[in-house]
């Protein structure tokens, strides 16, 4: 571990994000969202997340009906790396995930040409223990990375290698919304992906993405990309090790790399996550809680947990990457 090329001593006390009581007495929780919707959205604004508390979801209609409220219109995803259950247009479970292994921090489909700029969270049923979603703020997280590793990764971006496989990760369909190559190929060149079929129709991708990004309303650098949560060595060992048996080295569901191809090591890997801790603030769940976090600004991570963990979700605000990796000074629009 690099320790000595921090840039600070210390890393600052993350701040909570703020909460608002969306209680509403005789009135819907639709009727509330919608009569304080440029409050809440402004919170997320100048914070980065907030959080609505008593609203009282209970159900993907709830959650539907409040995010109408809200001015909000959830967009489909595409590319995700591990499945979820579509529930309404645009509203998800979260992506399946093993309950016992932590979600790692990062900004949800920085690797695709669109991603969300916001992401909704709406807890219908807490977990019985653990299950936090954690939350980092990525200017916060760039400013404290070592000098030498931003450069590079600001000069040539990151590449994340995708291999697809039907017994584990997202399927075609469920990654792409169809299975046919011809459509699949349409996507992959209108949003910068290099897409190499196997002889048994077997699929993997390169996408080379930006590291750094503008926020679009601030312009403030952010660290925004999934470098270490989609790096082989985040894997556990043992799970890592049975892929690379069964796939190959090359054939591994998902692995990063440096702009210019190099593999990223293991120590990098390790030193990025640390920074996350470091800044790190964990916000538990409670029933009925709704959750808005500004994706570029604020990265994300998702606690182990025992129970239940209801927890659905919605992306909006979609952005698109407008320069090319390895650009500096790259923008989302």
């Amino acid at each position: 571990m690099r320790t000595s090329l921090f840039r600070g001593h210390r890393a600052p006390v993350p701040t909570a994000p703020p909460e608002i009581d969306g209680s509403s007495g005789a009135v819907e929780a639709a009727g509330w969202a919608a009569e304080h919707h440029a409050e809440v959205l402004g919170l997320v604004a100048a914070h980065g997340a907030a959080v609505v508390t008593g609203l009282g979801l209970r159900t993907v209609p709830d959650v539907v009906a409040v995010l109408t409220g809200l001015d909000l219109s959830p967009v489909r995803e595409t590319e995700g790396f591990a499945p979820r259950t579509p529930y309404a247009d645009g509203v998800y479970s979260s992506a399946a995930w093993p309950p016992q292994r932590p979600m790692c921090m990062h900004h949800e489909l920085s690797y695709a040409g669109q991603f969300p700029g916001l992401l909704c969270f709406a807890c219908l049923e807490a977990p019985t223990a653990g299950g936090a979603t954690g939350l980092a703020d990525a200017a916060a997280v760039l400013d404290a990375l070592p000098e030498d590793e931003v450069a590079r990764f600001e000069a040539e971006g990151w590449i994340l290698t995708r291999a697809y496989h039907e017994e584990i990760g997202a399927s075609l369909s469920q990654a792409f919304g169809t299975d046919d190559p011809a459509a699949i190929d349409a996507y992959c060149r209108a949003n910068g992906i290099e897409a190499d079929w196997g002889p048994d129709g077997s699929l993997r991708t390169r996408q080379h993405r930006s590291a750094v990004v503008r926020h679009p309303d601030s312009g403030r650098r952010c660290w925004f990309n999934q470098i270490a949560f989609l790096n082989q060595w985040t894997m556990d060992p043992e799970v890592r090790q049975f892929l690379v048996d069964e796939y190959g080295p090359d054939g591994l569901p998902f692995d990063t790399r440096y702009g210019n191809g190099d593999s990223v090591p293991a120590d990098t890997v390790e030193l990025i996550n640390r920074v996350y801790e470091d800044h790190t603030v964990r916000r538990p769940w409670r029933d009925g809680d709704l959750m808005l976090v500004d994706n570029v600004r604020t990265a994300h991570s998702r606690e182990p947990y025992e129970g239940p963990r209801r927890v659905v979700v919605a992306m909006a605000d979609p952005k698109r990457q407008t320069t090319p990796a390895g650009r500096t000074g790259s923008a989302a629009t």
